[in-house]
């Protein structure tokens, strides 16, 4: 039995009410100005909804110089879920550049009563503290108006019409106002903002309680408050309220609760500063561990129990930035911690709207993540979830199991899922790795080497020796063609537009140079292009080109084909014998080259076949009917049965790409690294005609030098693998962040330690991983036809290439043999076996004597 926290069987098991109480917050009313009698017709910018969220976007963005921003609230300023927040500001998240959101936001806190001259009530530490949500938005929304910025409620918007230039009519009961831009900031209400133009927001509210004690004299007694203490085990939150305290459960998911009636129904007409009864008995188990944690709590008194809603999204981040296929809509919505996040957020979106792109890669918080898989099923099955899981620890790889599968499944889930682990992407299902007969099948997450890293090194060896079959369904697919096909592309990628029959990797910069997104573009007929992408990508890159298209007037026709294409990645040495058995189409060298495009038929399957593949082996992708899937995967299963055909999953595909060097957008670059850095220059054509994107920025920063770029490191472990964003001490410093990237000694120097690094006086050093040009005899370029015998896509020209037969000499190891004395062959002391070549033929990016894996 649950003893101590007096005054808490009072409270406990209470039922909800049919309509929450009103409580009004505990904050003073101090420095609330009336609401603003004026109107405007025109705006700049329209941001519906009143919360901290809202009030800091309409501040920074009237403080940065735009004029006409107005600010639309349906009741009142904080009214639904900021005033009743629980104040709690960090620095810490796990997510890399959240952290800059938190700082950004403690930052501003730091000297908003000093610029705004309003009493903040808050607490500011090096670590951690907290902030009176109430006197927070009225702060901001003082600053807002000090420049320039219209305030206006109460003023519900009743209706919402886009226009055909881009603008928008937003109407209130106070008259109209014609925006240029609409930000949905709305909180709990912003499903009802989205419907009105058509789009289901995956949102829902939570009920989330925290109690508050009286006086506890060994509190009072404190000459300093309390540090924010965060029990991840017991799953709570304790801060110093007063004299006394507040302590914030997130129970289990089985026992928490969501309003689905909102979801369902739609948020009560009215509903502003309410809250829920207390409804205790969800939360004591942890209250209990709580008293044994802070003994004090058990003769504490509660004075308070507060049981608001907030709103969550699936995975519990927020959604900020604008919306693919509605122009000129931004969200800033589903802030399970409104109060950090709100002045980063407002400062982060701010400067984006005004220079064109984001500040920096948030694209964990990209609203395009979901799409129309994200049914309410989905969203409240992954908020129970997620908020059960608040205060879990985080593993790397990690899966979580709610709601899956979605609708979106490829033809092989059903024959697939039975002998591997699936991993989730952007809704899909699809195989992380395989596992045997009588290996462990489990999920288990760890820090170090767990169940899958045998598997995995199996299907790596697959590929590596024989021939592999992955389910590449997910990726993102768009069909592109018309008048301007070739035009529009042409200006929104570095590289050049392929010629017809062919394929190319092409990177979409933003206007400062950096990358906004990486695809393949298949030239298929004159006009008719296919593009790829990533699965996480795919309204994130539909929406900057859907963009570019209305901008720049072009007579194209884009459509969204991810969902009706299938995808198959055959790849391996013996990849073209198994085809050959499919096909009529010739599949020879000289008949089907690396980076052709063609149609064709694989066992009676009409397919388009591109011949490559992200391991870096000899493949084809197999683009064709979702339907068709199970057809051309049994076909090719029962054709590679002499050859040792097997199936290999994500985790494989990753391992042989990253012994490539072959990047990944979001890992080794992103809208915070520029193609130069990142060592793209190969698909960057500064000298073509078009003036493409970001093509005079990144002129001025080659002009300028490079100040950091990417390199491969080996690391010697035997358990505990990198697996991104780790910090590098290089001379008991940090250097570098992975992805890699080095501030060298030199502009041509590989890497800070490297002993026989070429130094800046080397004319022939390939920057910017130190290789030589791509003009040597020798150089082993990432994606280049060096003859006959190249063996593609990392050839070497002349009596040393690596051909896939390798046909050389005895000593010569197949596949990949080289003639003499470079051969890569057993008894050679200098051999880095089994991958890699020694000295001027070390892998692309490695240095001399390092393996890339």
């Amino acid at each position: 039995m649950l003893r101590g926290l007096r005054g808490l069987r009072g409270l406990r098991g209470l039922p909800l009410c049919a309509s929450p109480r009103r409580l009004r917050s505990g904050s003073s009313s101090q420095g609330e100005e009336k609401p603003d009698t004026t109107w405007k017709d025109r705006a700049e910018i329209v941001i519906i909804g009143g919360g901290c969220v809202g009030v800091s976007l309409a501040y920074h963005l009237a403080k940065a110089g735009m004029r006409d921003v107005v600010l639309l609230e349906k009741s009142e300023l904080t009214a639904g879920s900021t005033w009743h927040a629980a104040g709690l500001t960090t620095y810490f998240h796990p997510g890399i550049n959240l952290k800059k959101i938190h700082y950004d936001s403690i930052k501003l806190y730091e000297k908003l009563e000093e610029e705004t001259g309003q009493v903040l009530a808050g607490l500011y530490n090096p670590g951690d503290g907290h902030i009176d949500p109430y006197s927070l938005t009225m702060a901001l929304a003082a600053g807002a108006r000090k420049y320039g910025a219209l305030l206006k409620y109460p003023a519900p918007v009743t209706s919402l019409a886009p226009r055909s230039d881009g603008t928008w009519d937003v109407d209130t009961p106070q008259g109209s106002v014609r925006a240029k831009r609409l930000v949905n900031a709305a909180g709990f209400w912003a499903r009802e903002v989205g419907k009105m133009i058509g789009l289901e927001h995956p949102l829902i509210p939570v009920q989330h309680q925290y109690l508050v004690t009286s006086t506890i004299p060994e509190v009072k007694a404190l000459k300093r408050e309390l540090a924010v203490l965060r029990d991840l085990e017991g799953s709570y939150y304790v801060r110093q309220e007063r004299d006394g305290l507040l302590l914030g459960p997130y129970e289990r998911q089985e026992k928490m609760r969501v309003q689905d009636s909102w979801v369902t129904d739609g948020v009560p007409p009215g509903f502003g500063k309410e809250l829920f009864e207390a409804d205790l008995d969800r939360i004591t188990e942890h209250l209990e561990i709580a008293m044994e944690m802070i003994p004090v709590l058990k003769k504490a008194d509660i004075v308070n129990v507060v049981n608001g809603p907030i709103t969550y999204t699936p995975d519990i981040l927020p959604m900020v930035g604008p919306h693919q296929g509605v122009r000129n809509y931004w969200v800033a919505v589903g802030f399970g911690y409104g109060i950090i996040h709100a002045g980063g957020i407002g400062k982060y979106l701010s400067e984006w709207i005004l220079q064109g792109e984001p500040p920096f890669d948030l694209i964990e918080l990209d609203p395009n993540r979901y799409g129309r898989w994200t049914t309410p099923q989905y969203t409240e099955a992954k908020a129970r979830e997620s908020y059960g899981f608040n205060n879990v620890v985080g593993y790397p790889k990690e899966e979580r199991f709610a709601g899956r599968p979605t609708q979106r499944v490829s033809g092989l889930y059903s024959i697939l899922q039975p002998r591997c682990s699936m991993g989730f992407h952007a809704g899909w299902e699809q195989p992380h790795w395989f596992y045997k007969p009588g290996q462990d099948t489990q999920y288990r997450p760890s820090f170090r080497r767990t169940n899958w890293f045998e598997p995995v090194g199996s299907e790596y060896e697959q590929v590596m020796q024989k021939v592999g079959v992955i389910d590449l369904s997910p990726f993102g697919k768009f069909h592109i063609k018309g008048r301007d096909s070739v035009t529009l592309l042409d200006n929104l990628f570095a590289n050049v537009v392929p010629k017809v029959g062919f394929t190319n990797i092409s990177h979409m910069l933003t206007p400062r140079g950096r990358v906004y997104a990486e695809l393949t573009v298949s030239h298929q007929a004159p006009g008719d292009f296919l593009l790829v992408t990533g699965s996480g990508s795919e309204l994130h890159d539909l929406r900057w080109i859907e963009e570019a298209a209305i901008r720049g007037g072009y007579e194209v026709e884009i459509s969204n084909t991810t969902d009706e294409l299938g995808v198959l990645g055959v790849a391996g040495p013996r990849a073209r014998q198994v085809l050959q058995k499919l096909t009529s189409e010739d599949l020879s060298d000289g008949a089907f080259k690396f980076l052709q495009v063609k149609p064709l038929k694989v066992a009676h399957v009409p397919v388009t076949a591109i011949r490559i593949s992200y391991t870096g082996e000899l493949g084809w992708e197999l683009y064709h009917r979702r339907e068709d899937s199970p057809a051309l995967y049994e076909a090719l299963m029962n054709a590679g049965q002499e050859e040792g055909i097997a199936d290999f999953g994500t985790y494989a595909l990753n391992v042989l790409r990253l012994e490539k060097a072959f990047r990944a957008w979001g890992a080794e670059m992103n809208c915070d690294t520029n193609p130069l850095e990142a060592g793209l220059e190969p698909f960057v054509k500064l000298d073509k005609p078009a003036d493409f994107i970001g093509k005079h920025a990144l002129r001025q920063i080659k002009a300028s030098g490079l100040k950091r770029r990417l390199v491969c490191l080996t690391l010697a472990t035997d358990d505990v693998d990198p697996e991104g964003n780790e910090s590098v001490w290089y001379e008991g410093k940090v250097s570098a962040q992975g992805p890699h990237y080095w501030e060298p000694r030199g502009p041509h120097c590989r890497e800070p330690c490297d002993p026989h690094c070429r130094e800046p006086c080397d004319p022939h050093c390939w920057e910017p991983c130190g290789l030589h040009s791509p003009h040597s005899p020798h150089c082993r370029e990432p994606l280049s036809l060096c003859g006959p015998h190249c063996r593609e896509p990392r050839g070497l020209h002349g009596p040393h290439c690596r051909e896939p037969r390798g046909l050389h000499g005895p000593h010569c190891r197949e596949p990949r043999g080289l003639h003499g004395p470079h051969c890569r062959e057993p008894r050679d002391p200098h051999c880095r076996e089994p991958r890699g070549l020694c000295g001027p033929f070390c892998s692309f990016l490695a240095a001399p004597g390092t393996l890339c894996c």
